[in-house]
């Protein structure tokens, strides 16, 4: 059984830093390109960066330069390093396969992040 717990956010103020961390399990992780992904007040679920498992990543271009995603193969986690967040990075971020997304199911819980300005 698939299970993506995400943790590591908070309020933040703008310019800040916060670290998300994604814990795996039910799944063989190296097999899969990963991502962290998300979803804005009255917005639609968007990508933010993804991992492949040779450890390529690719960015959204609103976070190019400031987020960078990070895979621990022995661990089976997925993490994401933000910084110099600002408020339009306030959302629920959360952590998947890249293939169940937008659509797919076993997404997680979540991790809020807001940042104050």
């Amino acid at each position: 059984q698939v299970q993506l717990v995400e943790s590591g956010g908070g309020v933040v103020q703008a310019g800040g830093s916060l670290t998300l961390t994604c814990a795996t399990s039910g799944f063989e992780f190296n097999w899969y390109t990963m991502g962290w992904y998300r979803q804005r007040p009255g917005k639609e679920r968007e990508m933010v960066a993804t991992a492949r498992n040779t450890g390529d990543a690719e960015y959204a271009d609103f976070v190019k330069g400031r987020f960078i995603i990070l895979r621990d193969k022995a661990k089976s986690t997925l993490t994401l390093q933000m910084n110099n967040l600002n408020s339009e990075d306030t959302a629920i971020y959360y952590c998947n396969q890249h293939i169940k997304f937008p659509s797919g199911n076993n997404w997680g819980p979540g991790t809020q992040v807001t940042v104050s300005s």
